[in-house]
């Protein structure tokens, strides 16, 4: 499998667009100018507790307070307040924590009003970026993540990633990090760190607490709120998440972030640096690598599978609603119930990559087609789980219910990649109409149907507005000479001044439509 990372650059904004054998996975678009990001830490000031939520509103300088749960607060919560009081008077200047004299854990079950008061200094890190009308949300349970290694102050635990099976790994890998972690400190050891030596981690760990001691420096005087420690810029981070030895490309089309990820990559795996490749050609990086026609078909309302199957997408405020529909798709051969299970699995799967691909969270329900068979209804449950392995957002998935619905969960931290992929209309009218740049695909899906059908066997006619009709016919190869060398079969193409620019019909040498 060929996976490439794409990086289109902007004067605001950097696009990060992850393809597996050409079909786009994952978008990321990070704007220069976002003072919130998951991960960044910052100084802060209680603006006051509220018994009721047991939570407090902080402020952290955005236009609404942060939200900080009692149970964000983390159990060394009254360590890290003495500690912040101590470095801010300077009173502390050595931030290893190894003869730091540590509180009591607060209790479990106790209540904000009595750990916190207002305008109270405190150290916060953003865990969900601000969404819709919400401000901020963020935790007082501080980690500092690396590519390996994830550092946690005012702990003592070490802790193993659950994707590692091996539990022979996991033990060699605690073993190794107990020997090398900082007294005061936890460690969470990451997927990636899987058969990485203790000279690797060590360097890892080593850069997390210069981190530390860095954000520690701040401190000082530092005004409130501040950002004491930035998550490093947005490419870096999703190499840290994403990068691994499958990579097979990485194109930037900016030649100062082209250095910072080959230097990143250098870094983190010298063996891959040759992979880095910096973009000159004239035509934009996103059209050279089919990705702008792919975020015009992906992110509408409905989305098409390639086998004819559809999804529809429908967004409330509290949760998400897919509807599967087998489209246009029957095969004579096969019972009802077996064409269910096959459109469920086309389904699952396109189902997993738009989850990812718009970052969709929180409560999502797939109106699957309904199965009479438990074994089919077992075999589509286990797909999903299988597809949704790779999700690295925290997910879970409910079995099918009696009316044939699945229930997930998905984290959301960010807010969801929205994009619009309805165009004005060119007849001048002032309404939408489906992006034109999805009809030569639509059209591609229809004809493979026919042409698989028994209806494929009387001729072929396609009807379609003359520019379309002049799209299809251009050029050497043209659209229609790749049809006949694909399926060895001739369309005749026959413009219709009356249709619309997106109108088209498949119709047989007699006249009949061809559904």
């Amino acid at each position: 499998m060929n996976k490439e990372i794409i990086v289109r650059s902007s004067s605001s904004d950097v696009d990060f667009a992850i393809l597996k054998d050409g079909k786009l996975s994952e978008l990321h678009k990070e704007a220069e100018s976002s003072d919130f990001s998951v991960g960044d830490i910052l100084l802060a000031k209680v603006r006051k507790p509220v018994t009721g939520l047991n939570a407090a509103f902080v402020n952290v300088g955005y236009e609404k307070d942060a939200f900080l749960h009692y149970h964000d607060l983390g159990p060394q919560l009254s360590s890290l307040l003495k500690f912040i009081k101590r470095v801010s008077t300077g009173k502390l200047k050595d931030f290893s924590l190894k003869d730091f004299p540590f509180e009591n854990d607060i209790d479990k079950n106790g209540t904000i009003n009595n750990v916190l008061k207002a305008n109270q200094s405190i150290l916060v890190q953003i865990v969900k970026e601000p969404i819709s009308t919400k401000g901020p949300r963020i935790s007082s349970e501080l980690s500092i993540a690396g590519r390996y290694l994830v550092l946690v102050p005012f702990s003592d635990r070490v802790s193993v990633s659950q994707k590692i099976e091996s539990k022979a790994e996991k033990d060699r890998l605690k073993r190794l990090v107990q020997s090398i972690r900082p007294k005061g400190f936890g460690v969470i050891v990451r997927t990636v760190a899987e058969g990485k030596k203790v000279a690797e981690l060590d360097k890892d760990l080593n850069n997390l607490f210069k981190k530390w001691n860095g954000l520690c420096k701040k401190i000082y005087k530092a005004p409130h709120p501040s950002k004491v420690l930035n998550e490093m810029n947005r490419a870096a981070s999703i190499l840290r998440d994403v990068f691994n030895d499958d990579f097979t490309g990485i194109y930037v089309d900016d030649e100062t972030l082209y250095e910072q990820i080959k230097e990143y990559v250098h870094e983190i795996a010298p063996k891959k640096e040759s992979i880095v490749k910096l973009y000159e050609s004239k035509v934009p990086i996103f059209e050279k690598f089919g990705v702008e026609r792919q975020i015009k078909t992906s992110f509408g309302r409905t989305v098409s599978t390639s086998k004819g199957a559809y999804l529809v997408i429908e967004h409330t405020e509290a949760l998400h609603v897919v509807d599967v529909n087998s489209g246009n798709r029957s095969n004579k051969a096969k019972s009802q119930e077996e064409t269910a299970l096959e459109v469920n699995l086309i389904a699952a799967t396109e189902l997993a990559r738009q989850l990812r691909l718009r970052d969709m969270g929180g409560i999502i329900v797939v109106d699957f087609i309904d199965m009479t068979n438990t074994e089919n209804r077992r075999k589509l449950f286990d797909h999903l789980r299988e597809e949704m392995k790779d999700d690295r957002a925290k997910h879970k998935i409910l079995p099918p219910s009696k009316f044939g619905l699945i229930q997930i969960t998905r984290q959301r931290v960010r807010p969801e990649v929205n994009i619009k992929t309805r165009e004005e209309n060119p007849n001048g009218r002032g309404d939408e109409i489906e992006a034109p740049i999805g009809l030569i695909d639509k059209i591609n899906i229809d004809l493979e149907r026919i042409l698989n059908s028994e209806n494929g066997t009387n001729g072929i006619i396609l009807n379609t507005h003359p520019f379309i009709a002049a799209y299809l016919t251009k050029g050497f190869p043209s659209i229609r000479s790749k049809w006949f060398l694909e399926h060895k079969k001739w369309v005749k193409i026959l413009p219709r001044d009356a249709y619309t620019y997106l109108e088209y019909r498949f119709k047989d040498k007699d006249g009949k439509v061809l559904k």
